[in-house]
């Protein structure tokens, strides 16, 4: 029954549960429900379930976040996480319902059943679009900051993210070191979520934008490039492709860094990464996750010498390439 603990989670950020609090809080049961618009019916219910399940706290009967979800879940502070939950309450909660369908055929769930095609309509509604861009700076953030702390960064000067919807990535490394210039490279419509979020994090000196399309056009050069959720879209040939590249955009000595929900090598303990398999079969023609170790032999496969594996946060780990 863990769909009813995720639903109630997914319909708190969207009711802004966690932002309402942060900035109006602490509250009662009764005034937090009329700002957000919630009847009386159900309200306790759902408040102190949010309690039990560790997302708020309740002291003589008022209501408020607890520090992660402070944190994690104001959708007014940069640390926000909540796109991600966003995407899985207006998209994947439903899509997961037709996870058997999606077995038995092999075939995607999505846009595709009905002739159409995920990105296209993603990509044709900039509101649409927006918020499957704050997603994935939901889905990276810790990875972002992670990759800004533990790659050794001194040693090079510029990089590139590849796929870089809002620019997560790209401002982590500029706010954290002031060596760094780089871009984010992506399709043109991405621009406008690109700088808007730039500017909100008070970044974009010495980060740009660059259009294009990753399997169109030659991929720009700098010292690091960077992958972040990219492959996993794509069947193993494209991924192979990608990788390639990569590597020829690369000076000697440069470095590809590749970050997913990686399988762990046994394949019997990161669930969240098998999940996510699970979920490009629903998404995507040929999409799947990987491991490490797969991802090392493709990355050896076109040439690089060196190839690592180092965890990130929670469960997201990195590949590097050194060229």
């Amino acid at each position: 029954m863990g769909f009813w603990s995720a639903k109630t989670l997914l319909s708190a950020v969207e009711l802004k549960v966690f932002t309402e609090l942060a900035h109006q809080g602490p509250l009662t049961a009764p005034t937090l429900a009329k700002r957000i618009g919630i009847h009386p019916r159900g309200a306790q219910d759902f408040f102190d379930a949010l309690v039990a399940l560790g997302m708020l706290t309740r002291s003589d009967g008022v209501y408020q976040n607890t520090s992660e979800t402070d944190y994690f879940l104001d959708a007014t502070k940069p640390s926000y996480m909540g796109g991600w939950l966003e995407l899985a309450n207006h998209r994947l909660y439903s899509l997961w319902g037709s996870l058997t369908e999606g077995l038995r055929t092999g075939h995607p769930q999505n846009e595709i059943k009905s002739g159409g095609d995920m990105f296209n309509t993603l990509y044709s509604d900039p509101e649409r679009l927006e918020s499957f861009l704050s997603s994935m700076t939901g889905l990276s953030m810790g990875a972002a900051k992670a990759i800004a702390s533990e790659f050794p960064w001194e040693q090079y000067q510029t990089f590139v993210d590849i796929g870089t919807a809002q620019g997560a990535v790209p401002a982590e490394l500029e706010l954290n070191h002031s060596h760094l210039s780089g871009w984010g490279f992506d399709l043109e419509e991405v621009r406008p979520a690109f700088e808007k979020y730039l500017q909100s994090r008070h970044a974009g000196h010495r980060v740009g934008f660059k259009a294009g399309n990753f399997f169109k056009d030659p991929l720009p050069q700098a010292d690091v490039l960077i992958m972040g959720h990219i492959l996993h879209d794509w069947n193993l040939e494209e991924k192979k492709q990608l990788l390639s590249k990569g590597y020829q955009a690369l000076p000697e000595g440069g470095a590809l860094i590749v970050y997913e929900t990686l399988i762990d090598d046994e394949r019997r303990h990161n669930a969240l990464g098998l999940l996510m398999s699970l979920n490009m079969v629903l998404e995507h023609h040929g999409g799947f996750d990987y491991t490490g170790e797969e991802c090392r032999a493709w990355m050896r496969e076109c040439g690089f010498r060196e190839t690592k594996v180092q965890g990130l946060t929670g469960y997201q780990s990195m590949v590097v390439g050194t060229k």
